[in-house]
């Protein structure tokens, strides 16, 4: 049986999400503002939250329709087939939004897809009351133009919680966000990285396990699989998959290093919990002693920015450094929320992309 799934993504990576999904072998791929819908199997399921490295989680969709109403709002949740997922025991709660519609109250709106969602259910089971003492099947819903869509969450803790980083610098970038910006830098098997801004290492990482096609998902589970919905073959055959198209022969190797010992040690740990550590060097280092670290070399890098004015004169400083030091031929890739980041850097970009450092508005300098 095939289903249509919904990945939301951060905004600015929905293409880079819908290259994922195609090459992953997802059918009738769509792309809408900060989200990426797809059909697929049961397999697609699990690869989708084993596999995808931009995707911040993998939804079922259960069904759209109109809604401009309560009433509308209840009578097409209460016909959507959730005993298919959710058995008589499992917990089911409910968390949305709604935008540009008339029904504008986010609490009403859970209160009634809860309702119609409990109606559904006793009519399938026959019984006036449910324990949900079981695994949880997340309801997200969203109305946007009133138009409702009801979809249920497989992956229970957000995509970008890999596994690896149990320990982060006072502000880590994102994951998910990591790994977009490292796909539009185009990291190879045989890439040479660099960060020097390294921080707890998540660039490093991510970059680490794209060149040698290691599944973020591999080392951690997900809601779906506690439901009994899916047989436990489909998850055992999708991680064999996963391992067995790990590049362990990929020459990459990964340079990182911080002002910070405190920070490159913090990635050294979250290295060696992400199983990539023969791929790393990391070293204690200014940006004003950065040297290129060699052929087919590629910097990605978040470089520090401030917010009071002191701060960005010292950001500012670090930019006409970086500028002063990536001089050799190569790839330099920089997110910053500094619109004269260009200005202090000392050229132009080749090309600009807008993305988002969770609320903050950035621009990701592409120099090759």
């Amino acid at each position: 049986m095939n289903y249509t799934l919904i990945c939301p993504c951060l905004f600015g990576l929905e293409s880079v999400l819908a290259g994922e999904i195609r090459r992953m072998g997802g059918e009738n791929v769509v792309v809408n503002d900060g989200k990426v819908s797809f059909d697929g199997g049961e397999e697609m399921i699990a690869r989708a939250n084993l596999s995808l490295r931009t995707a911040e989680r993998v939804l079922i969709k259960l069904g759209e329709f109109p809604a401009r109403t309560f009433d509308e709002l209840f009578e097409g949740v209460k016909a959507l087939d959730f005993e298919t997922f959710i058995g008589s025991s499992d917990a089911f709660p409910v968390k949305g939004y709604s935008l540009n519609s008339a029904l504008k109250s986010v609490p009403d709106c859970q209160k009634i897809i809860k309702k119609a969602a409990v109606e559904s259910l006793k009519r399938a089971y026959r019984v006036s009351w449910f324990e949900e003492t079981g695994p949880i099947h997340q309801i997200q819903f969203s109305i946007f133009k009133d138009t409702a869509s009801i979809m249920l969450d497989t992956s229970g803790a957000g995509l970008h919680k890999r596994g690896y980083r149990q320990q982060s610098n006072e502000a880590p970038i994102k994951e998910t966000l990591a790994a977009g910006m490292l796909d539009l830098a185009r990291i190879y098997p045989d890439s040479c990285f660099c960060d020097p801004f390294c921080g707890s290492g998540t660039f490093v990482i991510e970059a680490a396990t794209k060149a040698l096609n290691i599944a973020p998902g591999l080392k951690r589970s997900f809601a779906v699989e506690k439901w009994g919905f899916l047989p436990p073959a489909v998850f055992e055959q999708e991680r064999a998959r996963a391992f067995d198209q790990i590049r362990r022969d990929a020459p990459f190797t990964a340079y990182g290093m911080d002002v910070s010992a405190e920070a490159v040690e913090l990635t050294r740990a979250n290295a060696k919990k992400a199983g990539i550590s023969a791929r790393v060097r990391l070293k204690t280092a200014d940006i004003r002693s950065f040297e290129f670290p060699g052929e087919k070399a590629v910097v990605v890098t978040n470089p520090p920015y401030g917010e009071r004015m002191l701060e960005i004169e010292g950001a500012r400083e670090l930019y006409r450094a970086m500028g002063e030091r990536f001089t050799a031929p190569g790839r330099y890739y920089v997110i910053s929320p500094d619109e004269e980041f260009e200005r202090f850097f000392g050229r132009q970009a080749k090309k600009r992309r807008k993305l988002y450092n969770g609320m903050l508005r950035c621009q990701y300098y592409m120099f090759y």
